[in-house]
């Protein structure tokens, strides 16, 4: 065979149908199915361009790499911007420039150079236990290195994106040596070793493992809707911290098209439509999340939760500083 057709074949087994001049768009989604599916049904219904999604849990960024220019991928869907950050700066992704995007997705949540976009907003909030948390309403990120929640803390591992995330933005608000102090309280705080994922934080409140924990919000509309876990979301109550100071941290879900996306047209026109109200109000409801676009409101659950204040530090000021947030984490051995 000749040079590049191998690549070319499995391309081929991949997305049977692929072909540049046909009425499709291929997506590689972070994203789970029953979040996509519904929103880009209707996608197609409107414009009869064809979706097709490949989900995974993990390494699309190296997917892409071994395809090359032979990728048949047009989008990457992500669950943080963590992973737009990586597939960015891996050359993986193009800029996009369209006003409908500018106009639905504030410049908070885009990337300076257009190769990525938020799609939707939660906040790293506090969960904390409503018997044995008094005045949690005021808490902070600074404040769980108090005295008072020495060994009632539970987090998952540091290095998980959504920490990762919360970290850089304190070393952004407060230096590399104030952050390094602040995690060093915070493990000799904590109630066990960092483990399991957020909702499982929320379980260990509820069996009394610990009192206060860090999760993504749109979790506790998940437990509230799940008949096994609303038990563990009723016995907290959400926090989002530094409302009297510089509000919660923001991390987002979004989009980026691919560098070599063979059906670019398509591609965009379903960005856009990510973008727009109807999609808005799909995405946000169906996974308790914030719509990007501040034309459309959250959902009446999520509502529910009340107003907040959030961070206004922009993504792409957060991002300068994961490398030394994972440095960090090294250096005070966060998760032993």
């Amino acid at each position: 065979m000749k040079n590049g057709l191998i690549p070319a074949l499995i391309v081929l087994f991949l997305f049977p149908i692929a072909n540049a001049s046909a009425q499709e768009v291929n997506i590689y989604s972070y994203r789970q199915p029953f979040l996509i599916d519904p929103i880009t049904d209707k996608f197609t219904e409107e414009t009869g361009i064809k979706v097709n999604i490949i989900y995974a849990k993990a390494g699309i960024a190296e997917k892409l790499e071994r395809e090359g220019e032979y990728s048949p991928a047009d989008l990457v869907l992500t669950s943080d911007f963590n992973r737009l950050v990586e597939i960015t700066e891996k050359g993986l992704t193009q800029a996009v420039e369209n006003k409908t995007l500018a106009q639905n997705i504030p410049a908070q949540y885009r990337d300076e150079q257009s190769h990525w976009f938020a799609l939707t907003t939660r906040a790293r909030v506090i969960y904390a236990s409503k018997d044995r948390v008094e005045d949690a309403e005021d808490l902070s990120y600074e404040d769980l290195t108090g005295e008072k929640f020495k060994g009632k803390i539970c987090v998952r591992s540091g290095k998980h994106p959504y920490n990762v995330s919360l970290i850089a933005s304190m070393i952004a608000h407060h230096g590399e040596a104030e952050t390094k102090q602040w995690l060093l309280k915070l493990k000799e705080n904590l109630a066990r070793k960092p483990q399991g994922n957020d909702r499982g934080q929320v379980m260990a409140i509820k069996e009394g493992v610990c009192d206060v924990s860090l999760g993504n919000s749109y979790y506790y509309g998940k437990m509230l809707m799940d008949e096994e876990q609303k038990p563990w979301a009723d016995a907290v109550n959400i926090i989002f911290p530094n409302q009297q100071d510089r509000g919660a941290h923001i991390n987002i879900s979004g989009v980026a098209m691919a560098k070599y996306a063979p059906n670019k047209d398509n591609a965009l026109a379903l960005m856009a439509y990510l973008s727009s109200d109807k999609a808005q109000q799909l995405y946000a409801s169906l996974n308790m999340e914030y719509p990007v676009n501040p034309k459309v409101e959250a959902s009446e659950l999520v509502q529910s939760w009340g107003c907040f204040k959030a961070d206004s530090l922009p993504l792409t000021t957060i991002v300068q500083h994961r490398a030394t947030a994972y440095k960090l984490l090294d250096q005070v051995k966060f998760d032993l």
